[in-house]
């Protein structure tokens, strides 16, 4: 059971972590914040990105006073490997920290360690928060785990649509569908993911910025990496100042694709393109979540939010996991709906 200061020094840690100035991809967000035995904050500190320190070195490094006895609430396992760094157990506990509170374990083989190194110091390890504080540590790097495990990036598919599951009229038009509430949280959305990815057909005929901006207009710190993937003839997109970096896949594969991009150190992907783009992704069975904003309206005829899948039979029909239903309310348009999905996978046979 934790301290009221102890919860509150976790929170902040995975406050820190997020820090919207520190990059995404192949490294993972870390927080950490150092306790007196009195529950008084001494330091914090968070990791900013390959070759930067890690985040206990961070805090240690920031403290004013000597942290003997001190607690260090971290939001990943310390590392027990010498990288581009030192490993953090061996930091800790040269230090002289007596306990140190984990709100996630280190899912990387390579690193992990550091509790069984620090209880073999005679350091109190803690691994027992709070539920809604361990989901946040999960959520906090859900990319770079699942890369871990796959070894290509987390797909997510935004796809918006009408009630009659139209991305668009009959006359091509799809700008809005949805409303203002919606459209603010997809630039939300691309603040979580390293890149952004549209196939050349949308980078055609809509010329995507796929920049994050806030309410105002402005651009957010983080802005995701810009990819345009196919072989067929795409404009560049728009110039903007402190806009992600552009690159081109030049391919239709999307194995292929995540594979580039998982070298680029992509850790999650965001697929805004076109009907084509999320059936092909589908199909290969490579979407591990589906964002769909659902308008309240019909069009009747149009352009489906989803392209052929090669279904032709019920039975063969890819089933999805309803995860979670919001109200987008917007004062000046209709409220939509968000649905949070997730692939289902299907049991395999029984072996004959």
């Amino acid at each position: 059971m934790l301290e009221d200061a102890e919860r509150q020094a976790l929170r902040r840690a995975l406050e820190i972590a997020a820090d919207p100035v520190v990059p995404l991809g192949p490294n993972p967000r870390v927080g950490c914040v150092l306790l007196s035995p009195a529950g008084e904050v001494l330091a914090e500190g968070h990791h900013r990105g390959a070759g930067t320190p890690h985040a206990e070195a961070d805090a240690l490094s920031r403290a004013t006073v000597p942290v003997t006895g001190a607690t260090a609430v971290v939001t990943l396992e310390p590392c027990n490997h010498v990288g581009r760094t030192g490993p953090c157990a061996e930091a800790l506990i040269e230090a002289g920290i007596h306990r140190v509170i984990i709100a996630r374990r280190d899912p990387n083989p390579v690193a992990s360690g550091g509790i069984q190194r620090l209880r073999e110091a005679g350091i109190d390890v803690v691994l027992d928060v709070p539920d809604d504080l361990a989901g946040a540590a999960a959520a906090l790097n859900r990319g770079w785990e699942h890369g871990l495990r796959h070894e290509r990036p987390l797909v997510t598919a935004k796809i918006a649509l009408t009630l009659d599951g139209r991305a668009a009229a009959a006359d091509g038009t799809s700008q809005w569908i949805t409303g203002p509430a919606a459209r603010e949280e997809v630039h939300l959305l691309r603040t979580t993911c390293d890149t952004v990815l549209v196939g050349t057909g949308t980078a055609r005929i809509d010329h995507p910025a796929l920049t994050a901006r806030r309410p105002d207009g402005t651009l957010h710190p983080r802005q995701p990496l810009r990819a345009v993937m196919g072989i067929g003839e795409a404009p560049t997109l728009p110039a903007i100042d402190g806009a992600g970096e552009e690159i081109r896949l030049l391919t239709r594969d999307p194995s292929a694709a995540l594979a580039e991009l998982f070298d680029r150190g992509a850790r999650h992907v965001l697929l805004e393109g076109g009907p084509t783009l999320a059936a092909a992704f589908l199909r290969e069975g490579l979407v591990d979540e589906l964002i769909l904003h659902l308008a309240p309206t019909l069009l009747g005829a149009g352009r489906p939010a989803v392209a052929d899948l090669s279904i032709t039979t019920l039975t063969d029909r890819l089933d999805l996991d309803l995860v979670d239903v919001t109200p987008l309310r917007s004062p000046e348009g209709p409220t939509d709906l968000r649905l949070t999905l997730r692939p289902r996978i299907r049991p395999s046979p029984p072996a004959n």
